[in-house]
């Protein structure tokens, strides 16, 4: 009796069809994902900035003057810290806006009125982030 040993395992040509079905999804999943993060971090930031002109506005009004700086707003408790810009990564990017205007009569003293992100990156929409 000969006894035919038989190796278990995968052929070459099926652990390629393997990789080649795994490398096909990768490359649909990969730029889905991707997409996926630029939309949430585009969200972080508009909803950063509607706090963040928000919180000038109560400031504004509470105080009968503008903030001079960001950080006023900390300090007077009107947010525990400032947000980080999503695009830049840091606290302190934040390009606040300035007039001279008062926006109610019981205001005594001008400052910031509006805040853009720091990025110089464009979005998905086209628009540059510092321009929201």
């Amino acid at each position: 009796m000969k006894r035919r040993s038989r190796q278990r395992g995968f052929t070459l040509i099926e652990l390629m069809v393997v990789i080649s079905i795994i490398v096909i999804l990768m490359s649909v999943a990969i730029p889905r994902y991707q997409a996926s993060i630029l939309r949430a971090r585009e969200t972080v930031l508009r909803d950063d900035l509607y706090t963040l002109r928000s919180v000038i506005d109560q400031y504004t009004l509470d105080k009968q003057k503008a903030p001079q700086a960001l950080q006023d707003l900390v300090e007077a408790g009107y947010l525990k810290e400032l947000p980080k810009d999503p695009f830049t990564n840091t606290r302190d990017s934040w390009v606040p806006v300035t007039d001279d205007s008062i926006l109610s009569p019981d205001q005594s003293q001008p400052g910031i009125i509006d805040v853009h992100s720091g990025s110089e990156q464009n979005s998905s929409e086209g628009t540059a982030y510092s321009s929201w």
